[in-house]
């Protein structure tokens, strides 16, 4: 006898094994949804091959950690034959999408990434509302970053008016609008004043009222109370030493800054003992070996593409310091930072970060702060971090880091987030006009 399904929660992202601290924040809430009430939780995303072939930074499917039972994957096949170049697996994961939202389960759809996700969302309610079936869907549509600094930002840079009011008119007809930081709202914003002002639209004054905040869910107990003899088992597998590595953990693109962090830890005095370890993956991944080859550091200066979920909080936790050197760029701007909470509730030596985008609201004032594309800047708060640091200071930083860090608990985002959409505790939502308790 199949199970009855009270209430659903789906998440529409590029999610696993996709590279991106989002497609991780997906995969929290959804476990944390099956502890609020939810007993059927969905992730609608991209087939392999598809991912694969999108040139999009991917983990070793081997390192990818499953999901608990309750979860389902699923990864629609494209409508329609080689007659339609683009838009065959977009027509596959509305189709499902449709089916999903008509069935007659009270569900909750929550997508991330405005294109095309939640473009797929409302052309899927859309056509399930005009199928004449019940339709008892709350939808909330959160901008995670690049989908406005990259996409709409653009279309407004290029006068693409077409291009950018679709990506803002879907995201207003979502039920509930949220951004990922305070600084993703802004430029949601800004961005949507000018557009106002170039072709006398009104967007910028709904994305004011409508937009809430709504920061990335973090697995923290992934982080803390670390196993240390795990933390010793994945060390001596890498070849490192604790405190004797720097480390920089996160997708390999020019915008992170990594060429910045390579030349000021080759310039370091205090890292001549050091190792640099530089793991990810990305479209800029031979231009950083070649930066490194050209430096006096080069064989000290290691890269990672096959690190796992289970082993990232163990080199984060043993590090001497962790650099995320990131930097306003056209094609990418870094709009929170979820890999630096990360860092600072595994522990280990301080952060030194940018003040760039959304950063600050990810390390308030518990991480070393220097001026983006400044490589002197990062030689100057390495030689302080790795050498001139002793066990309380040390201490120090990573009580401070690791508290402030607890704020982006994922069970404490989930319930801020359901709770908001109604001002209710415990979280409920609203669906249809029917009160739905999560």
């Amino acid at each position: 006898m199949q199970h009855e399904i009270n209430r659903r929660l789906v998440i529409v992202v590029r999610a696993d094994p996709v590279i991106c601290g989002h497609s991780g924040e997906a995969r929290n809430l959804a476990e944390v949804a099956l502890t609020r009430g939810f007993d059927d939780v969905r992730i609608v995303t991209w087939p392999l091959d598809v991912l694969e072939e999108s040139g999009l930074p991917l983990k070793p499917l081997d390192t990818v950690m499953p999901y608990s039972p309750g979860i389902t994957v699923e990864r629609p096949g494209p409508v329609g034959g080689y007659k339609i170049p683009d838009g065959r697996f977009l027509a596959g994961m509305v189709g499902r999408l449709v089916e999903l939202f008509t069935d007659g389960v009270p569900t909750v759809c929550l997508s991330l990434y405005l294109h095309p996700h939640t473009t797929a969302v409302s052309q899927a309610m859309r056509v399930a509302r005009s199928t004449g079936l019940p339709v008892n869907v709350t939808t909330i549509a959160e901008a995670v970053g690049s989908d406005i600094t990259d996409v709409v930002r653009s279309a407004v840079d290029h006068g693409e008016f077409g291009a950018a009011a679709a990506v803002l008119s879907d995201y207003l007809g979502q039920d509930h609008c949220v951004a990922v930081s305070k600084y993703t709202k802004r430029v949601i914003v800004e961005s949507a004043a000018e557009l106002d002002a170039m072709y006398g639209t009104s967007f910028a004054a709904q994305c004011e009222e409508r937009v809430g905040i709504s920061y990335p869910a973090i697995d923290t107990s992934a982080y803390l109370s670390l196993d240390e003899a795990e933390t010793d088992r994945v060390l001596a597998s890498r070849g490192l030493e604790r405190g004797r590595y720097v480390l920089y953990l996160s997708r390999l693109q020019k915008a992170k800054g990594v060429d910045d962090l390579i030349r000021g830890f080759a310039a370091s005095e205090a890292c001549r003992t050091q190792q640099l370890v530089i793991a990810g993956r990305g479209p800029d991944l031979e231009h950083f070996r070649t930066v490194a080859g050209r430096t006096e550091a080069a064989s000290r200066i290691h890269f990672l593409q096959d690190v796992g979920d289970e082993e990232k909080p163990h080199l984060m936790a043993a590090c001497s310091s962790y650099v995320l050197p990131s930097k306003p760029a056209p094609e990418f701007t870094e709009t929170f930072g979820i890999a630096l909470v990360e860092k600072m509730l595994a522990g280990g030596g301080p952060v030194i970060t940018c003040d760039t985008g959304g950063i600050l609201e990810a390390v308030g004032d518990t991480a070393v702060v220097v001026p983006s594309g400044d490589a002197n800047a990062i030689t100057v708060a390495l030689n302080a971090c790795a050498g001139g640091l002793d066990d309380a200071d040390r201490e120090w930083w990573e009580s401070r880091a690791r508290e402030y860090g607890m704020q982006f608990d994922r069970a404490r985002v989930f319930d801020n987030l359901f709770t908001n959409l109604t001002g209710e505790v415990p979280p409920q939502l609203i669906a249809n006009g029917r009160r739905v308790r999560v």
